[in-house]
């Protein structure tokens, strides 16, 4: 599994050592072995409902979904919502993933409760959806891949926004926005990789560069909603552009 966030520090997140068995994360998302629930039981449950709900107001509305939604659709790949999405009760410290095995998104429905959450998890899986589908990663061998693509979900979906590191009580100027999405990427394996901290920070440091500067699909780095607008606007004018070629 690929993370999508992760609340708990790295510290917590490491458990057991790199000599031991690596479960590749699923350990965070336990309803990933059972039994599928009927709709009538599922329909009971009132956290499922509104990450039903919340779901579907992101693909609809939101632009750094709608985009990445039309991007994937491009590269051959298009995301159906019953198919390749997933409301299931999760560990306490993640908030989705992405499950490669069967190119399927996990929301955790019991710790996203808001609406700019979901769109934010959302958009980051996406992201991992986006590299799964366009290039031949090896999620669970490469951790320099797996590093890649985390720096790019952190880098493009908002999670290191201005407003979204405040809320966390993380401030800077010069270079922060990077800092974010080093340290964000770096929580992310060591959330759903059993290795060290430093072999974590020696993958994000060798790939970063060049995974911090790949801003496909989007262009730029969205920092804000009107960022995600104009670049859905210019992905658009984009496809026209080739189409006349």
């Amino acid at each position: 599994m690929e993370n999508g966030e992760s609340d708990s520090p790295p510290a917590a997140e490491k458990k057991g050592t790199e000599e031991d068995e690596d479960d590749f994360g699923y350990r965070l998302f336990p309803d990933r072995n059972k039994k599928p629930q009927s709709f009538l039981v599922r329909s009971l449950f009132t956290f499922h409902n509104k990450c039903q709900l919340m779901l579907r107001l992101t693909l609809e509305t939101n632009p750094y979904a709608r985009l990445l939604l039309d991007a994937l659709k491009q590269s051959g790949c298009t995301v159906f919502n019953d198919r390749h999405f997933s409301c299931e009760n999760c560990d306490g410290c993640v908030s989705g993933g992405f499950d490669s095995a069967t190119s399927q998104i996990v929301l955790c429905q019991n710790n996203i409760r808001q609406q700019s959450h979901m769109n934010r998890v959302v958009t980051h899986e996406l992201i991992h959806a986006f590299d799964h589908c366009r290039a031949h990663v090896d999620w669970f061998k490469n951790v320099k891949h797996l590093a890649c693509s985390e720096i790019r979900a952190a880098n493009l979906s908002g999670d290191c926004t201005l407003m979204n590191e405040i809320a966390r009580f993380k401030f800077g100027l010069k270079g922060h926005h990077q800092t974010c999405v080093r340290d964000r990427a770096i929580r992310s394996i060591l959330a759903v990789r059993k290795v060290s901290k430093e072999t974590a920070e020696k993958a994000v440091d060798e790939v970063f560069d060049a995974c911090f500067n790949d801003l496909e699909p989007f262009g730029r780095i969205p920092h804000n909603k009107a960022d995600a607008k104009r670049a859905y606007r210019d992905f658009q004018n984009r496809d026209r552009y080739n189409a006349n070629l």
